[in-house]
């Protein structure tokens, strides 16, 4: 029986650095780290197009040929070198050709994904003494030694104020009442934040859309995947916001106050939430306009502009919100069924019932009713 050719090819989402005296090797699509010698460079940068472990024994013919072999095996094994044809070899190209604009500097985005979470099930104040910090807090307040200063006027009082009642009321929430949140509140959250307001035309980029948050060049790379706990009206499950028709799409209907447990870290009080509102950026919306890494900050910034946002609104409406980016990103991306890559969840913002209810608000602003899609049975 003939044996297979095995072809191998340097990972392309690969950083090397120096660290502790070590030459590092990284592969940021698996996020797998090892050292080598320098020696190692040489073998990498020979296989930057398809080659065997013959062709390489043939160049570095100085070397004994077992030695050789079994540098390219054990490269393989830790994935700096990729089989042709594999999993992994496809997910590098993907990574490379969709980010060639934002790497390597892009490659922050991957090496952040599915950070290991200090599990909390048996929580106590022991086992998680190790993670505590070691050192004293860094002073909360700077002062500029030796500088002037100058006296403001005095804080307005703003008496009944509605926007500053907002403001001063919002807060993050780890309690909630067991009662169920109206679907009526979830469709405003939804409009208000990532709905959409109106449309622009540029010349040079077409046609644009107008939101409540802003966003880098009007791009809007947010996208919002409602996960429905305990909504009145609608079915627990995994749902997309279309904000172009103010719908939800249905992603699935089996989910379970466990699964959005898993998806924030295993943070206890997720169980008793309402629902979650995933958010995730499509990178190429962005990358099309802006071909330089920077823009990826942009992108970071856009997600917590929509944040807050949506806590205010969340607040407004009488609702107990949080936000959280302790979350397993790979799980949630299979379940969302987007690649995460061209398409990446960022961020996880949710609301209940306060445990100490408020009256919630049941219409939309005036302001903005007229220009609204008024949620309906046919609409879900």
């Amino acid at each position: 029986m003939r044996k297979r050719k095995v072809i191998f090819r340097r990972a392309q989402c690969l950083l090397v650095y120096w660290q502790d005296g070590r030459l590092c090797f990284y592969n940021f699509a698996n996020r797998l780290r090892t050292s080598g010698k320098s020696i190692t460079c040489e073998v990498l940068s020979f296989f930057d197009t398809w080659r065997t472990p013959e062709d390489a024994i043939a160049r570095f013919a100085d070397y004994n040929s077992t030695s050789v072999r079994s540098t390219v095996s054990q490269l393989a094994d830790r994935r700096l070198l990729l089989e042709k044809g594999s999993p992994e070899a496809e997910h590098d190209d993907q990574i490379a050709n969709a980010w060639s604009a934002w790497l390597p500097e892009g490659s922050f985005h991957f090496s952040t994904k599915d950070t290991p979470y200090v599990d909390r099930t048996n929580w106590s104040f022991n086992s998680v003494k190790p993670f505590l910090p070691k050192t004293p807090q860094p002073k909360i307040f700077k002062t500029i030694k030796g500088a002037k200063n100058v006296l403001l006027p005095p804080q307005r009082t703003f008496g009944q104020s509605e926007f500053t009642q907002v403001l001063k009321a919002r807060k993050t929430h780890r309690r909630f009442s067991k009662e169920k949140v109206p679907l009526e509140s979830v469709s405003q959250l939804l409009y208000l934040v990532w709905g959409i307001t109106g449309y622009r035309t540029c010349p040079r980029f077409g046609k644009s859309v107008l939101k409540t948050s802003p966003s880098g060049g009007a791009r809007h790379p947010g996208e919002v995947y409602l996960m429905a706990l305990r909504v009145k009206g609608l079915r627990a499950g995994l749902y997309h916001y279309q904000p172009a028709t103010h719908r939800l799409e249905t992603i699935s209907t089996n989910t379970s106050r466990e699964k959005a447990w898993l998806y924030c870290a295993r943070q206890h009080f997720i169980k008793h939430a309402a629902a979650l509102f995933m958010m995730t950026a499509v990178f190429p919306r962005t990358m099309w306009k802006y071909d330089f890494p920077r823009a990826y900050r942009v992108v970071l910034l856009d997600a917590g502009h929509l944040c807050q946002t949506f806590c205010l609104v969340a607040t407004w409406l009488g609702l107990a919100p949080f936000c959280t980016a302790a979350l397993k990103d790979t799980l949630i991306e299979e379940d969302l069924g987007i690649d995460g890559i061209c398409e990446s969840v960022l961020y996880i913002a949710g609301v209940g019932v306060p445990a100490t209810s408020v009256p919630a608000r049941r219409q939309f602003p005036r302001s903005v009713d007229r220009h609204a899609t008024s949620p309906s049975k046919d609409a879900i």
